[in-house]
């Protein structure tokens, strides 16, 4: 399976998706940036866009999803830019001498947050509660952010995944943070695309703002560095991890093995 058909990079224009660096692995077509890399690509790609598009940061969760619900496989084709989030999958792709950095979706967003937007611009957040949107304003003196909170079971609201959708119409920003988790983010940034009268580009980022605003603690960098975050999300949330790192993600191994050996058939 191919990545989006996104256009060549331009003003108001998606990254393309299928630049000669792209890496096919799992069933996505990957675009390898480095955290910062990735950044500067979308804060360039989002400047005076007057269409939409939006990224997308699959991880082992991601993945594993992915088999099992091969219905949802469309919010990923139609992204403009399909970055790594996860460290266990740049492990196993180096495995087989493959180029495919993590960018986390944290990490990015952090660096949007900080290097590349004005305190004075408008920002949408889908998602949330009030308190960390308060959080949000006061860590980086942001006076105009544009917030949208959906009902919970999202993705079993047609009309809801809508309303967010024409919330971001209503409210035209550079970046638009969808913080819904998955794949109810992928699903509100794929109404938003074909809504058709949107701008700028969305971020599918999961609990970025979680972690920015403190009310996540994020695990320290030693532990992200030896791809032991997922253990430190296990252990602080354990009734609430312990189905997605315990039961779930093991399941990447396999998969990894069974993608393997399809493209070895296939060279």
């Amino acid at each position: 399976m191919q990545g989006s058909t996104a256009k060549t990079p331009q003003t108001g224009a998606a990254p393309a998706a299928n630049t000669p660096d792209a890496v096919d692995f799992l069933g996505l077509t990957f675009q390898p940036r480095s955290t910062r890399q990735a950044a500067r690509t979308i804060a360039a790609s989002a400047l005076g866009s007057d269409s939409f598009w939006y990224v997308v940061t699959p991880n082992v969760d991601h993945m594993v999803r992915l088999q099992r619900e091969e219905d949802l496989r469309h919010l990923y084709d139609e992204a403009g830019l399909i970055l790594n989030d996860s460290r266990i999958l740049e492990l196993l792709a180096g495995f087989e001498k493959i180029d495919l950095p993590a960018s986390p979706g944290a990490d990015i967003v952090q660096t949007l947050f900080e290097k590349e937007l004005a305190p004075e611009e408008p920002v949408v957040v889908i998602g949330c509660t009030a308190s960390e949107i308060a959080a949000l304003k006061a860590r980086f003196g942001l006076s105009d952010v544009r917030w949208h909170d959906p009902p919970m079971g999202l993705r079993r609201k047609p009309e809801a995944v809508k309303a967010a959708a024409e919330f971001m119409a209503r409210n035209p920003a550079r970046f638009h943070f969808l913080c819904v988790g998955s794949p109810q983010q992928e699903m509100v940034a794929l109404a938003a695309k074909q809504l058709g009268t949107v701008q700028g580009v969305g971020l599918c980022c999961g609990a970025s703002l979680d972690f920015l605003t403190g009310r996540t603690t994020r695990a320290p960098e030693w532990m992200r560095n030896f791809r032991l975050e997922w253990l430190h999300r296990l252990t602080s949330e354990p009734q609430r991890m312990f189905k997605r790192y315990v039961i779930d993600g093991p399941k990447i191994f396999g998969m990894w093995r069974r993608d393997k050996k399809r493209r070895r058939q296939a060279a």
